[in-house]
C-alpha cells in the first residue's frame, strides 16, 4: 500500500466517536477517541488497498486534490480551518 497522509476530523454523535477523513470521505466511529482513530486507521487502509487491486487509487487521489511530488510521494491537500457557523 502507498503511504499517504490524511486529516482526521472526530466529533461525537450521542455515545459514538465519529471520525472522518474529508479528504477521501470515508468515516468510522468507535467508543472511545482513541477507538475511532484507530478504526478510520483501518477503513482508509482498506479503502487505499481495495483501490490499488482495481487500479483507480491514482485516480481517486488526484481527485482528492494531492499531488505527487518529485520523490512520487503523495502531498495531501491542506486543510486549513474548521468553524463552528450559525446560520440564522
Amino acid at each position: 500500500m502507498i503511504p499517504i497522509e490524511y486529516d482526521m476530523i472526530i466529533f461525537k454523535e450521542d455515545e459514538t466517536y465519529v471520525a472522518y477523513c474529508p479528504e477521501l470521505d470515508v468515516s468510522s466511529c468507535g467508543n472511545t477517541v482513541e477507538h475511532a482513530r484507530e478504526m478510520l486507521k483501518t477503513a482508509v487502509r482498506l479503502f487505499l488497498e481495495e483501490a490499488e487491486k482495481m487500479g483507480t487509487v491514482e485516480d481517486i487521489l488526484e481527485e482528492a486534490r494531492y499531488k505527487k511530488d518529485a520523490n512520487g510521494y503523495w502531498i495531501p491537500p491542506k486543510l486549513v480551518a474548521t468553524e463552528l457557523v450559525t446560520v440564522s
